[in-house]
């Protein structure tokens, strides 16, 4: 039997170890490579054939949003499984939509991890519990969630990197977008989340969970 190749992206090097020892005791599954920063992620997905990434959604050099977008911009339609300390109510609909193949909290324990793997090598989604019951809401009740779940994939990379303390100047150099994109991204997201100020916006985020 081939064994699929697994891709661990993740800073923390005792949560590669933990994912390798439960990874690699299955007889269809292999840890082929560990990255622990974006850079080194991208770099190893450009250098061979991945079946699947499993991709921390905080890394040290770039988060795991911008590096999800990278991924699906650039290097096709390899599976991404999100592993996340953040409950899913945060990021986990924003991150599907985004492109990812599911989403896993850290916390989980070692049979949904490989369920989950399986399910994505599939060719279908993961969904927790926990996220097929936000969806289901936001089905049933158009709105109930965080506001920031109804923002675009752009909208709440922007966020998240407003929140964080860059300036307009900062993230149109990051994207690669001008700055008065950038600005009429901010002014969306001033009038999508009904907020008047950078500061709100960073008040917001720390309050949803989105940054720390």
């Amino acid at each position: 039997m081939e064994r699929k190749r697994i891709l661990l992206a993740d800073d923390h090097q005792i949560v590669r170890a933990g994912l390798r020892q439960l990874i690699d005791a299955e007889p269809d599954l292999v840890v082929g490579g560990e990255a622990s920063t974006s850079a080194e992620t991208l770099a190893l997905l450009r250098e061979g054939a991945w079946d699947l990434v499993l991709l921390d959604i905080s890394l040290p050099d770039r988060t795991g949003v911008d590096t999800l977008r990278l991924i699906r911009h650039h290097l096709g339609e390899v599976p991404v499984l999100i592993v996340s300390a953040f409950p899913e109510e945060q990021y986990a609909i924003n991150l599907l939509r985004a492109g990812a193949n599911g989403y896993l909290k850290k916390d989980a324990d070692g049979a949904e991890i490989l369920r989950a793997i399986r399910v994505v090598l599939q060719g279908r989604r993961y969904l927790s519990p926990v996220v097929a019951d936000l969806m289901a809401e936001r089905l049933d009740q158009p709105g109930a969630g965080p506001a920031h779940q109804d923002l675009s994939e752009r909208e709440f990379q922007v966020l998240c990197k407003l929140a964080s303390g860059m300036s307009v100047t900062q993230i149109a150099d990051e994207l690669f977008i001008s700055v008065k994109t950038v600005s009429t991204y901010r002014a969306r997201l001033l009038a999508k989340l009904q907020l008047s100020s950078n500061a709100d916006l960073t008040y917001y985020a720390v309050k949803n969970g989105l940054i720390q």
